[in-house]
């Protein structure tokens, strides 16, 4: 079954603690604080994978959560980072998150998107001595990384894609025109998910084709999951246009799927295209013909049975296919592309949650509720912890 959506919860991982340590050496009994600092959390990346076709990778799997950073220990022995997790996506890969903002394309192989950064390390309680605080009994418990759930449409990446009705043929031509094998049968809505095919020629060009299953009336209204299927034609560069010949009425034909990808939009309206006049065995005379359009690059006639045309039309692909355009490369082409990084939850916290000697204090503006529960919750308080907040001390009662 192919994949082309999913949804999932990413989480980063929390900051370690700093160490809360003095040095105890012998010969030295009032040792200095010697607490190092905590590891930052790790992260959750997205990466993109050319080998992939779908989201399969995914099947099964909603949750992904990085590890915590490791605590500051004594010595100003800091905590190691906590491991991220990598996740390879294929190409063509769009992350949307809870706002249907987009957050990120993976378009380019290798190119990655990190959607949830890990949270920095606390300072251990050697950062905190002053000539007139000499024995700090306090550090900084890590920040909390960011957290989201993330929705990933999956758009195919082609150079040119077969458009048309059901058993017009589209599977067909796919398999005589590249190294695709796409199931055929003499019945409509054969093909029930995207096909990719390569197209070489006798130089050694490729394009990349997709046959998409056959469009309805009313697609771009979403009927008969259309707008699944037009979505996976907003990357190609040039549409074929693919309708039976044997059956007259191609100019009708062409203007109803016209609508609907006029209809749908994203551009699909303004695309190059070849119209591809099929099946040209079954009819004793030629498929008429007669839509006038500066769209319409060239109108070819072929079958797929007999191979008839099938030379031409690869040459017409390589002659009118738009060029790709070179991708804008900012920083040295041996690195892979970082995307655009937006953070899941992006409020800083005004406060900061301190581990001392005997529980937890909060510095800044301490927040109230369920939001400060929540916060000592996460530093990892226990039954009877003293917190201090201002001036005011209680113990912790859960």
């Amino acid at each position: 079954m192919f994949n082309d959506r999913a949804r999932i919860t990413v989480r980063a991982g929390r900051g370690g603690d700093g160490g809360l340590s003095f040095r105890r050496e012998k010969f030295v009994p009032k040792g200095g604080p010697d607490g190092g600092d905590g590891g930052k959390g790790g992260d959750v990346i997205f990466v993109a994978n050319a080998s992939l076709r779908d989201l399969s990778v995914l099947r099964g799997r909603t949750s992904f959560k990085a590890e915590r950073g490791g605590n500051g220990r004594g010595s100003r022995k800091h905590g190691a980072d906590g491991a991220s997790v990598v996740l390879e996506l294929p190409l063509g890969t769009q992350v949307w998150d809870e706002d249907d903002q987009l957050l990120g394309d993976l378009t380019r192989p290798d190119s990655r998107l990190v959607v949830a950064r890990g949270g920095s390390g606390g300072r251990g309680n050697s950062n905190f001595a002053t000539p007139t605080r000499q024995a700090p009994r306090f550090a900084e418990t890590g920040l909390p990384g960011t957290e989201g759930a993330l929705e990933l449409r999956l758009k195919l990446l082609a150079d040119a894609a077969l458009a048309g009705f059901p058993n017009a043929g589209k599977s067909s031509l796919l398999r005589r025109i590249s190294n695709a094998t796409p199931k055929v049968a003499d019945y409509p809505f054969t093909t029930l998910q995207p096909v990719l095919g390569t197209v070489e020629s006798p130089s050694g060009a490729q394009l990349t084709v997709a046959d998409v299953p056959g469009l309805i009336e009313g697609a771009s209204e979403g009927i008969g999951l259309g707008h699944d299927f037009l979505a996976h034609l907003e990357r190609a560069r040039l549409l074929v246009h693919v309708i039976d010949g044997s059956e007259g009425d191609a100019d009708g034909r062409f203007r109803l799927i016209d609508r609907e990808l006029a209809l749908y939009g994203e551009g699909l309206e303004e695309r190059p295209q070849i119209v591809v006049l099929n099946k040209s065995d079954l009819s004793p005379e030629s498929a008429e013909f007669g839509v006038s359009d500066e769209r319409i690059v060239a109108v070819h006639r072929v079958s797929c049975a007999t191979g008839a045309g099938i030379d031409e039309l690869k040459n017409l692909l390589f002659r009118h296919c738009p060029i790709a355009p070179e991708p804008v490369v900012e920083i040295e082409p041996e690195l892979p592309e970082f995307l655009e990084y937006r953070p899941v939850s992006s409020r800083r916290a005004s406060f900061r949650v301190l581990r001392t000697d005997r529980g937890f204090r909060v510095a800044g503006r301490a927040p109230e509720g369920e939001e400060l529960e929540a916060a000592l919750r996460a530093a990892g308080v226990r039954e009877g912890a003293l917190i201090e907040i201002g001036d005011e001390e209680f113990e912790w009662e859960p």
